[in-house]
């Protein structure tokens, strides 16, 4: 891992800290450094050690930040702060990563990860858990 991609790490740490991506059980959006492979549904099994037949559904960043990055008029200022920030955080993930995907693994209790390439060459991004009942 090169000094950038730590770097790079630590801004999505800041960018994410504090955060929880909202679903039936509130989870913690965290960075992760993936690698220098190209992530393909398959290699993201075999990294998280999962069945080969684990349900992976491909999903795009904006589907990710569907209906959190904008409020309605009379939100509170929590969820104003909170849409803010969702914000910031998609946009460090679009200025810092190129060929970013989104995988959604699991079923139920789903877990996510939002990958891109660095311009070291290496991928990584950050993951959360959902809860879909």
């Amino acid at each position: 891992m090169t000094s950038d991609t730590k770097a790079a790490l630590r801004t999505l740490e800041a960018a994410a800290r504090g955060l929880l991506f909202p679903s039936e059980s509130d989870f913690p959006i965290e960075p992760f450094f993936y690698g220098n492979e190209e992530p393909t549904p398959e290699g993201l099994l075999d990294a998280q050690r999962l069945p080969p037949k684990t349900r992976v559904e491909e999903t795009t960043l904006a589907g990710f930040f569907e209906g959190l990055t904008e409020v309605a008029k009379d939100a509170s200022d929590d969820e104003r702060e909170s849409a803010e920030r969702f914000r910031s955080l998609m946009s460090v993930l679009e200025e810092s990563l190129t060929d970013v995907r989104v995988y959604r693994v699991g079923e139920i209790d789903i877990e996510v990860f939002v990958i891109g390439r660095h311009p070291s060459g290496e991928w990584l991004g950050v993951r959360t858990n959902v809860v879909e009942t």
